[in-house]
């Protein structure tokens, strides 16, 4: 199965509303990331045991480790959760930036350092939040 084909069994996978949720989230990050690199993470370690919840993935960065060694995964990351869903917003180097800039303005929603989590679509502001991911992906193009 390729990553489209896994990303569209995730997303139909989940029960409604999120699943609804997740499809227009999906096609909100894609207008503003058209051409980036898709991922889908399984959530499953190398040996097949379950470390996380899925994740699709969109766009490219290298993450930098402390002894020096990179690693390439997405700049955003969208995943439902049991409580509702999560938008990542990897790379930002300041951790209180999201939630002092966005906070306040994105709506019934948790904000930490690389993550805006929200119950359902409907409670949070979708343009705040594209302006959120638009910063993340030009934070690490620079």
């Amino acid at each position: 199965m390729n990553v489209q084909e896994e990303i569209k069994k995730y997303i139909t996978s989940q029960p409604e509303p999120k699943r609804g949720d997740m499809q227009a989230l999906h096609g909100t990050i894609l207008q503003v990331m058209p051409k980036c690199k898709l991922w889908f993470l399984d959530g499953k370690d190398s040996k097949g045991k379950i470390v996380s919840n899925p994740n699709i993935g969109y766009g490219s960065y290298n993450i930098k480790y402390a002894d020096g060694t990179t690693k390439e995964f997405y700049q955003i990351g969208l995943s439902a959760n049991t409580t509702g869903i999560s938008v990542y917003i990897m790379g930002i180097r300041d951790k209180k930036f999201l939630a002092n800039t966005y906070g306040n303005k994105l709506g019934k929603a948790s904000v930490t350092g690389y993550c805006i989590r929200f119950k359902t679509i409907k409670d949070i502001n979708i343009d705040i939040l594209q302006a959120a991911i638009r910063y993340g992906v030009k934070a690490q193009s620079r």
